[in-house]
């Protein structure tokens, strides 16, 4: 089974996540926008505690290839990752290999570990209000740091208006509240290639 691990060991892990996430990963309420399922689960640690890194040795996506390898990351001062949560164990239940960075990352943070983990694409949940000042930075910092391929898409408590904003910036995706984790990996296997 992929693995999902914690960048961030003071923040809390995606397996405290596999068996409250378990029954909503497949189910409407399970979106990006945080919106549904309950997550639930206990403080996670180091990012071997999930069942082995980011980098842990596996088999591929279908055809053999190499798999996905997503980021998500809860930028900011918003303290709610459930969906986050689900929508990690979703990508990872899907086959691809998921580090979540906890709560409250800079986008600095966020950058240099996407970078360490070679990640493909970066998924942030924004809750805060914050979403187009934290996109565009952490866009922004990708680009500086010669790592502009990463595709970074998200989703959360977005106004619509604000979408077409975000897009015209390089944010690859949106997903609001009622998005199905099964939209979310589809649209990740379509458009998030592996290095």
């Amino acid at each position: 089974m992929p693995a999902v691990s914690s960048a961030a060991s003071q923040a809390p892990g995606v397996s405290g996540a596999d068996a409250g996430a378990q029954e909503a990963a497949g189910s409407a309420g399970g979106s990006a926008g945080e919106a549904g399922a309950s997550a639930g689960g206990s403080a996670g640690g180091s990012a071997g505690e999930a069942g082995g890194s980011a980098g842990e040795a596996g088999g591929g996506e279908a055809g053999g290839s190499s798999r996905i390898r997503v980021l998500v990351a809860k930028p900011g001062l918003d303290g709610h990752d459930r969906g986050a949560k689900v929508v990690a164990r979703a990508l990872r239940d899907a086959g691809m290999e998921v580090v979540y960075t906890g709560l409250h990352q800079t986008p600095e943070q966020i950058v240099d570990t996407a970078i360490q983990e070679d990640a493909d694409g970066i998924g942030l949940s924004v809750l805060s209000g914050a979403h187009l000042t934290l996109f565009e930075r952490v866009l922004d910092l990708l680009r500086a740091r010669d790592a502009a391929e990463v595709v970074v898409f998200g989703g959360g408590i977005i106004p619509v208006d604000d979408i077409p904003l975000l897009k015209a910036m390089g944010v690859g995706e949106i997903f609001t509240p009622g998005t199905t984790t099964r939209d979310i990996v589809a649209w990740v296997r379509a458009h998030v290639a592996t290095a």
